[in-house]
């Protein structure tokens, strides 16, 4: 029988939210609470190409939470707040401590309060969300699903920076890795592709935020983001990777606060830095166009996923099933990933199906498929990732375990 699961994405100011019958893996609605505590709040819903959209003020994540149930109950999405049977909860950072999802208990909640400090942008608009729900919707199976948490499979040697071993020990200074969820969703997906649970992948979930996944025997042994998600490929905003000595450098020229510059080098850097634009179809234009800057934009982001693809297959030993492009650049780009794919087509004998590759996209009717000739050693994919399906999929498996749980209790006592 299909159940409805609520996926909740809670930001400093806003709520993401997608409505899911399942098992059979069906949205419903999704929708979005904006500028929460601000003046111009509003909320939107989107359903089989139908839009709600309202303005109202709204002051907390407990009243963005109920308007949400409210507009639920009111077109008929739930007949009831017990059709719920499972919230998701989209977690920043899980540390070392959790390896997968998990329900929700006062435990679990303090540890997410106590890891603000490795993601303090995160986790206080998450925690308010995860709040939220507990006391909108009490008695309900809350899952926390962390971004970290499917890169807890990666070697010492491949997490640990080179820095004083008491970092690590005393303050968790180490790799984490970030979009773990996505990169989790296309594993899973090229699971079932290939028949095997031993998949070998190069994953580049390619957006705004940008990082690639080296996955062996279908777990994850590297990836780009660390510490923080500042860390990796050139992203729309970010740097990457850069000289730490650059930040006391720039402190001392320009008089800035080290809290400053990483705002720099989070908010105003990367693609937008080179080109003063993040968008990347902004950034193609604009390199059509003969715009240096965003020429050099776009190819020094093509370098920075093709070097990381590289160290990758040799990770792997040249033995890859498959090249993964997705998220928003990645699945939508033709031209990036033509680039990526030239770049890397002798030394990996690969060869680009240019047809295939101009023919994908999300607002195409070929959303996915293959991009490589059947000539190629590697396969090259476009996936669309599915990061809500992802946290879904946790929620209603979790959920199902803990109604079990209960229930065994229930009957020895």
């Amino acid at each position: 029988m299909n159940e409805k699961y609520l996926v909740i994405n809670a930001g400093s100011s806003s709520l993401k939210f997608s409505l899911y019958e399942m098992p059979e893996e069906k949205e419903i609605v999704n929708g979005y609470v904006e500028r929460i505590g601000n003046e111009g709040s509003c909320y939107s819903l989107k359903y089989n190409g139908n839009k709600i959209q309202k303005e109202k003020l709204i002051m907390s994540h407990v009243e963005a939470v109920q308007i949400m149930l409210q507009e639920l109950l009111q077109n008929n999405f739930i007949s009831d707040l017990s059709d719920i049977k499972g919230v998701g909860h989209r977690v920043l950072h899980g540390a070392e401590k959790y390896s997968d999802s998990v329900i929700i208990d006062d435990s679990v909640l303090n540890d997410i309060v106590s890891l603000t400090e490795l993601g303090p942008l995160h986790h206080p608009g998450q925690i308010d969300g995860i709040k939220a729900m507990q006391e909108c919707l009490p008695g309900v199976p809350q899952v926390a699903v962390y971004d970290t948490a499917f890169h807890q499979t990666m070697p010492i040697e491949n997490y640990l920076y080179a820095t004083p071993y008491e970092w690590y020990e005393k303050d968790g200074v180490r790799k984490y890795g970030f979009h773990g969820t996505s990169h989790k969703y296309i594993t899973e997906t090229m699971k079932e592709h290939y028949g095997t649970d031993n998949v070998n992948l190069i994953i580049c979930h390619l957006g705004s935020g940008a990082s690639m996944c080296c996955v062996k025997n279908g777990k994850s042994i590297d990836t780009t983001m660390g510490f923080t998600p500042l860390a990796g490929l050139i992203m729309g905003t970010r740097s990457g990777d850069i000289d730490p000595s650059i930040i006391p450098y720039i402190m001392k020229k320009q008089n800035k606060t080290i809290n400053e510059v990483i705002d720099d080098l989070n908010k105003k850097s990367g693609l937008l830095g080179i080109a003063s634009k993040n968008d990347f179809r902004d950034i193609c234009a604009m390199a059509n166009n003969g715009n240096t800057n965003a020429q050099l934009a776009f190819t020094k982001f093509k370098k920075s996923v093709v070097k990381q693809i590289a160290d990758y297959y040799f990770q792997l030993n040249g033995k890859v099933d498959a090249i993964i492009f997705t998220a928003g650049i990645g699945e939508n780009t033709p031209s990036i990933r033509e680039a990526i794919v030239n770049e890397i087509s002798n030394p990996m004998n690969i060869k680009l199906n240019k047809e295939s590759n101009n023919n994908i996209a999300s607002f195409k009717e070929q959303k996915s498929g293959k991009i490589s000739t059947n000539e190629s050693s590697t396969d090259v994919l476009v996936i669309p990732t599915n990061e809500e399906l992802m946290i879904a999929l946790d929620t209603y498996r979790l959920s199902k375990e803990n109604n079990k749980d209960n229930n065994k209790t229930k009957v020895y006592k």
